[in-house]
């Protein structure tokens, strides 16, 4: 999974996130360090959820002061989707620690997230218990979320649509900065030639997979929101509910 290629971001692992160097605590600022939050956030996937780990990506950006993660778990029931959470966090107060719960695709990594980012607003005293706690709320909605994710997708299978439908779409996604220009022609270039055998069916669930390859170069900052706003948009225009 290639996470913000376009971006200046780089997918790391775990040694690597750990030894990015934390920044000064202060009295109004408490940093929390991007390997603890992915121990502690996996910790608690691992007990509550109740599934199989599959994998986690991670990625940093900015001088490696922004962090992405996503947790893979598998699902007995879905041998096509996984269910993901979504982690964020800063060290330059560019964003709040964040999390969203959704899925993953497994055949190519891309990922569907609806609803809202859960997170804390401010790196403040005790904001590593704070987090645990709205994480533990996220995670009891993630099983309905997951099932309202897999749901769609098989609507977005039933329905057939042309080159011109795919075009008008990822034009009107670019227009409202759901997708940036580069991802948009990414977008446009994954419709008219598949990467993955799946999706080669002229459907909106093809479709959804191009727009949704092209955003893996979306940065740490807007990942979560710009796959919400996708969902979202893909839902609306094409009368699935």
């Amino acid at each position: 999974m290639s996470f913000m290629i376009h971006c200046g971001g780089k997918k790391v692992n775990f040694a690597e996130l750990s030894a990015i160097e934390l920044p000064e605590k202060t009295d109004t600022y408490e940093p929390v360090a991007f390997s603890d939050l992915l121990t502690n956030t996996k910790r608690i996937c691992d007990d509550l959820l109740n599934l199989e780990f599959v994998d986690q990506k991670l990625a940093v950006s900015k001088n490696e002061q922004r962090f992405f993660g996503l947790l893979q778990y598998k699902d007995p029931s879905n041998e096509e989707m996984g269910q993901a959470i979504g982690i964020r966090s800063s060290h330059d107060k560019s964003m709040s620690n964040g999390f969203c719960a959704g899925s993953t695709v497994f055949v190519c990594d891309n990922m569907a997230f609806t609803g809202d980012v859960t997170y804390m607003r401010k790196h403040t005293k005790n904001v590593l218990e704070d987090l645990q706690d709205k994480l533990v709320s996220v995670l009891y909605k993630s099983k309905d979320k997951f099932s309202n994710i897999v749901k769609d997708a098989e609507n977005m299978k039933e329905i057939t649509i042309s080159t011109d439908d795919a075009y008008s779409f990822i034009g009107r996604a670019f227009g409202h900065k759901t997708l940036g220009a580069r991802q948009a022609s990414d977008a446009i270039r994954h419709w008219n030639s598949p990467p993955y055998s799946e999706f080669m069916d002229q459907n909106v669930w093809s479709l959804y997979n191009s727009c949704t390859e092209a955003l893996k170069s979306t940065p740490p900052n807007k990942i979560l929101e710009r796959h919400i706003e996708l969902h979202d948009r893909t839902l609306s225009e094409f009368g699935i509910s």
